[in-house]
């Protein structure tokens, strides 16, 4: 019987080593793919150090094959399409990214970041709000969901997101603003409060006209004539929003409702239209003001039937009002964790801020 035995064992020992490299391959065909999949990332990341993108992107597309690598090679290739402007492709890296790793942050900020920049602000609604989910103490990611938020006209909710971090409106001026400006959208007298706490310590004459819109609407006219006056003195010349026609046109609005007996406020309407203000639908509008006099009324209609020939100088162009924002143009989302950094580590979800 063991005789048998041993005369089979050595028949089909020959098989056995015959067979056995075809039983062997996929292990060890995984071994080295995985090892490859490493390398492929390491020299596409070597080569995006190198600000080498095309390079970069070819290698880490190979990199894509391993699982430990997938994803950090889906954020970096969404990283590269981004640098180059490539915006819907950097989309969909990220978003892959998130498919395996539904929880990693790095990835929703990016994602986010890059959908602001498609006007997707839907879907950056809903990924800054998961990225605050789990890192609430983030500044950036609170200050850029709020921002998102007031593009999409959701003020209430852009001011509790501040409202719930005090410390980011003391540490971050624009924070600050963007708060303020939510808070002006919804006439909230505390607006008020919150652009003089930026005034103290900053100064720009778009963000001194809001001031006087929000003390205008407060009725606080002898601080917001004021203010409407600082504005328009420190404003270009070539100002957008607002233009110097439309401030001084503010300060004829406050002087006719809050001190109709001065001849001052039909001067300085007037002067506004020859500045070349046109809004005469807002002008119309003083008519149905309760403050206005009966006989400043006149003199309004007087304007709207005959006005002043507008000056025909253009605008000197300044380098200040190039360089100025718009006053209610959004500020640019907080990119310093955003899509800066690419993730180098195999498992990015691991070490994410």
């Amino acid at each position: 019987m063991n005789g048998m035995y041993t005369f089979l064992k050595l028949r089909f020992l020959p098989l056995l080593f015959f067979l056995s490299p075809l039983f062997s391959f996929p292990f060890f065909s995984c071994v080295s793919n995985a090892i490859s999949a490493e390398e492929y990332f390491a020299i596409g990341m070597a080569y995006f150090d190198m600000g080498k993108y095309a390079e970069a992107e070819a290698w880490l597309i190979k990199a894509r094959s391993a699982k430990k690598t997938v994803t950090a090679s889906d954020y970096n290739l969404g990283r590269i399409a981004f640098e180059t402007k490539r915006y819907e492709d950097a989309a969909r890296y990220f978003e892959r990214a998130l498919a395996k790793d539904a929880n990693n942050v790095q990835a929703l900020k990016a994602a986010a970041y890059v959908r602001i920049k498609t006007g997707e602000l839907d879907k950056a609604e809903a990924y800054y709000s998961r990225a605050l989910e789990l890192v609430p103490e983030s500044a950036d990611n609170g200050y850029n969901y709020a921002l998102v938020l007031y593009a999409l006209k959701k003020y209430d909710k852009a001011e509790e997101i501040f409202a719930r971090r005090p410390t980011v409106l003391q540490e971050n001026k624009d924070a600050l603003l963007l708060y303020a400006r939510a808070q002006k959208a919804q006439s909230k007298p505390e607006a008020v409060d919150s652009y003089a706490l930026w005034l103290a310590a900053n100064d720009d004459p778009q963000v001194r006209y809001e001031y006087g819109v929000c003390l205008e609407y407060t009725q606080l006219y002898a601080l917001a004539l004021e203010t409407y006056r600082a504005a328009y003195e420190a404003m270009p010349a070539d100002n957008k929003n607002p233009t110097k026609p439309e401030a001084r046109f503010a300060i004829a609005r406050v002087l006719l409702i809050a001190d109709s007996e001065n001849d001052e406020g039909i001067a300085e309407l007037e002067g506004a239209i020859m500045d070349g203000f046109a809004d005469f639908d807002a002008v119309k509008l003083l008519l149905t003001e309760d403050g206005v006099s009966e006989a400043r009324k006149a003199d309004i209609q007087r304007v709207i039937d005959n006005p002043p020939s507008p000056q025909r100088e253009e605008p000197a162009v300044t380098e200040t009002g190039a360089a100025l924002k718009s006053a209610e143009q959004p500020l640019e989302p907080a990119a310093s964790e955003a899509v800066a950094a690419p993730v180098n580590e195999a498992e990015p979800s691991e070490k994410t801020p």
